[in-house]
């Protein structure tokens, strides 16, 4: 990512406020796309919120694995509800505009919950990995003073990560337009609009995040690795599809996740296109989040079990 630029000072001005271009489309097109995108923010938060009740109420999903799921399902309608309620806003009125601490705020806890999903889509794989590879030590290894320990060490990395981009990011002059070409508030269109030289912005975001993102991704890739060659060694072919299919849900939430925040935010800026930012932009702050619920309790008899049991529950009351 690299959005070097050379100083420009003249014509200063203080902004107060940004503008939101979002998506190019005429009216009738902005009204199909508020129908797409309120449906889509109503599935993501009636799924996420599902996991939740599930997870709490299901003396069953009471395990490190679904206390994992049911903490990355908060984050998800946390981290939705930074971008789609103000996207929504924007295509219903057309208020397009958004204050200079409403767009810091919106970068702040945009990047504190992206970086809290990677971390703890890691814990999730490392659980994956302690039930395979150690099953007879799989309770020593995710106790619930682990599990609690990874929760807060991933709002801890979230939030760091996040102050100090925010912080440098919103430290620049903005002195030339106010125009943000994306839906939200993001770094990288953020990083283009700036007049200031942002070399010391743009290589302290990309360590610090990229960092977190490659770092993740490469622990969850080892953990595979490790799964990979102890499945290997089960003798049966049914034990060897009964482990993997543990993991397929989980795997396909991280190649959805990572492959979209690797091309956004680890490309070089030559190859920026902010038309591909945005649609790439939607499918991992909107579109994912709703699928995620879908994605782990599709053919998973544990989650169907718990929502019959829930059911059968509510009719049982008088």
């Amino acid at each position: 990512m690299d959005f070097v630029k050379p100083v420009r000072r003249q014509n200063q001005t203080s902004v107060t406020e940004f503008v939101l271009l979002g998506f190019s489309v005429g009216p009738k097109k902005q009204t199909l796309l508020f129908a797409l995108g309120l449906l889509v923010y109503l599935l993501t938060l009636a799924g996420n919120l599902a996991i939740i009740v599930l997870v709490w109420i299901d003396q069953c999903l009471q395990t490190p694995m679904y206390f994992l799921l049911g903490n990355l399902s908060f984050v998800e309608i946390c981290y939705t509800s930074t971008t789609a309620p103000k996207m929504l806003w924007d295509l219903l009125l057309g208020d397009k505009t958004i204050s200079f601490i409403g767009c810091a705020l919106q970068l702040y806890f945009f990047g504190t919950l992206g970086s809290i999903e990677c971390v703890l889509l890691l814990a999730m794989a490392y659980d994956r990995y302690a039930a395979i590879c150690h099953p007879l030590r799989y309770t020593l290894l995710m106790s619930q003073k682990v599990c609690w320990g990874l929760l807060v060490c991933s709002w801890a990395i979230g939030n760091f990560n996040s102050f100090i981009n925010t912080a440098l990011v919103f430290s620049l002059d903005f002195c030339q337009s106010n125009e943000i070409d994306h839906f939200f508030c993001d770094i990288p269109p953020l990083l283009k609009l700036s007049c200031s030289d942002t070399s010391v912005s743009q290589l302290v975001t990309f360590n610090i995040s990229g960092g977190i993102i490659i770092g993740a991704f490469g622990l969850i890739l080892l953990s595979y690795i490790l799964i990979v060659f102890s499945v290997l060694k089960i003798h049966t072919a049914q034990g060897r599809i009964k482990a993997f299919s543990t993991c397929v849900s989980h795997l396909t939430v991280v190649s959805i996740f990572y492959g979209t925040l690797m091309y956004t935010y680890l490309r070089p800026s030559s190859n920026h296109s902010m038309e591909q930012d945005r649609l790439v932009a939607v499918l991992y702050a909107i579109i994912t989040p709703m699928l995620n619920p879908l994605i782990y309790s599709f053919r998973n008899k544990e989650v169907h079990g718990a929502v019959r049991r829930a059911l059968n529950k509510d009719r049982r009351l008088p």
